[in-house]
């Protein structure tokens, strides 16, 4: 049935949802309901909550988000600078500056090609759930409801090691500073943790004001972008003597142990890739934002531009400024931007405030993190796909947010960061794992919709033809790519204590998945039949809200 305009035949399709919507005991009722649904159908039409209801849900969320604050919180999450400064010390020592360089160019190509992809995908069908609706929506009748199953959570998964990852950057940070003033302090691992755990419940405090989102989301886009002018400024201002052009454009550095250049400047990949993660944050704003078939692809496809153009320039302005290679491998900060801070300025306070403003920067990155992590945990919750779905599905009637879903999340991210304490090299397998389950939980969709055919579903405003087809296979083949590269170690020779984890990340989480589907979610996750008989009720309950 075709919600988006006035039918041609009212009558015929309006009849066709009524009969399948239960039993009716005579020729009367029948037309009373088909009157009822048609002067329901005329009364929505107009209203923004029609694309939900049309989908089978209700629209229970504010639209309180524009344009421009949606592009706050998507670029706030992937904050491209931000990422190359937190994770500089990787691309240092695989590959030195030219990894990082380079393969900001290279991960901004692939990762436009995502974009695209995703910027197709919920412009044809903009909701809220956005990867495990799609596939649920593009799969064969038979295997919808575990591919819609398996991709929700794995992009739950993607969302939380991210949320981690953003909080460890932070608290590292905040101690870097600490030491930076106190020279003979010794970092230790607890005390990140204590300074994780703030950062998180900073963020899920922020999370809780609703309304307060969008103007939040506003800020920390002017945030980022002014530090990201203040420190480039400051640091080529006062940084002498300069690096030549050779040492920022043509220096390959493998401090790995591989023998192989190459291999080495594949796991150096993994700055820049996270760099340009979370893409699909926006995605889950869709019941957040007016006309979100056309917002959200400006939201997606501005992260991508106003990423690149600030990590590259930051990025090789850094690298100009650099002047001991080895003592920012090295610092006794554990944070190497800020050495280089520190060895570019000359003066404790001016590292210490450039510092501050990455800080800063994170906490809008992380405040976007718990905002991206509680809509897609309600989202899929309401289709019955998590453990407790029943209380995660809930919106707080005061605060008007997902306040279950939020609290639960932020729970699972503060006891992630016990792993840290216990083991690094773990935790960093987690946040490499956050890359791929994310690449993962968008691949599925794209598979789906090649089989299906792309012609062969309505398309949105934002359709690429050949060029998006083009964008979806970049995708897969970048999935297969990181899937197994990633999870080659980061040296050589392996050790224990140097190993990487990945695979074992992958493998309780895929344990975790397969558990849950077949000792529950195999009955009860909500399936496309059931959302299409919820479409009446749906129609109801959005006017009933909209009013």
């Amino acid at each position: 049935m075709n919600l988006s305009g006035a039918p041609e035949d009212p009558q015929k399709d309006i009849k066709k949802v009524a009969l399948e919507t239960g039993d009716h005991e005579s020729l009367d009722q029948d037309a009373a309901k088909l009157a009822d649904f048609h002067v329901l159908f005329f009364m929505l039409a107009d209203h923004e909550p029609l694309p939900n209801a049309e989908m089978g849900y209700t629209q229970e969320l504010e639209r309180n988000f524009s344009k421009w604050s949606l592009l706050g919180i998507g670029f706030a999450l992937t904050n491209s600078w931000f990422g190359i400064s937190a994770s500089l010390v990787t691309g240092i020592n695989s590959g030195g500056p030219i990894v990082t360089v380079y393969g900001i160019i290279i991960v901004t190509l692939i990762n436009g090609c995502v974009a695209v992809s995703l910027s197709e995908l919920i412009s044809a069908m903009p909701n809220s759930g956005g990867q495990y609706f799609w596939a649920s929506e593009l799969a064969p009748k038979r295997y919808a409801n575990f591919l819609a199953y398996l991709t929700g959570f794995v992009g739950y998964a993607g969302s939380i090691f991210t949320c981690a990852s953003v909080a460890l950057s932070i608290g590292s940070a905040l101690l870097g500073i600490i030491q930076l003033n106190n020279p003979t302090l010794v970092i230790e691992r607890w005390m990140v943790f204590v300074a994780y755990q703030i950062f998180n419940l900073v963020a899920y405090i922020f999370n809780c004001y609703g309304k307060s989102l969008p103007m939040v989301g506003n800020f920390f886009l002017y945030v980022s972008l002014v530090s990201f002018v203040v420190i480039t400024i400051t640091v080529l201002a006062k940084s002498s003597p300069k690096q030549e052009a050779k040492f920022v454009f043509a220096n390959f550095v493998n401090n790995t142990g591989w023998e192989s250049g190459g291999i080495a400047f594949i796991v150096g990949l993994i700055n820049p890739n996270w760099s340009f993660s979370c893409l699909d944050s926006a995605t889950h704003l869709a019941e957040e934002v007016p006309r979100p078939e056309r917002n959200i692809p400006f939201a997606i496809m501005g992260t991508i531009a106003i990423g690149f153009f600030t990590s590259f320039i930051y990025s090789i302005s850094m690298f100009f400024s650099m002047t001991d290679l080895d003592l920012l491998v090295n610092s006794p900060t554990l944070v190497p931007i800020l050495q280089l801070y520190y060895q570019a300025t000359g003066s404790k306070p001016a590292a210490t405030f450039l510092e501050f403003l990455i800080c800063f920067t994170g906490l809008g990155c992380q405040i976007a993190c718990h905002t991206w992590q509680a809509r897609l945990c309600w989202s899929f919750a309401r289709d019955r796909g998590l453990p407790g779905s029943r209380y995660w599905a809930q919106v707080h009637p005061k605060m008007g947010i997902p306040f279950y879903a939020h609290t639960m999340s932020s729970v699972v991210v503060a006891i992630l960061g016990v792993l840290y304490i216990g083991s690094l090299t773990a935790f960093n397998s987690m946040v490499t794992a956050c890359i791929v389950l994310l690449y993962i939980s968008y691949a599925i969709p794209v598979i789906l919709l090649l089989m299906k055919g792309r012609d062969n579903i309505k398309h949105g405003p934002f359709w690429l033809g050949r060029f998006g087809m083009f964008c979806n296979y970049v995708l897969l083949a970048w999935t297969l790519f990181t899937l197994v590269m990633y999870s080659f170690p980061y040296t050589m020779p392996v050790e224990a204590g140097t190993m990487n984890y990945v695979s074992a990340v992958y493998g309780a989480v895929a344990f975790i998945i397969l558990t849950y589907w077949f000792v529950r979610g195999k009955r009860t996750f909500r399936s496309r039949d059931e959302r299409e008989e919820g479409v009446p009720d749906a129609l109801t309950q959005s006017l009933t809200h909209e009013s």
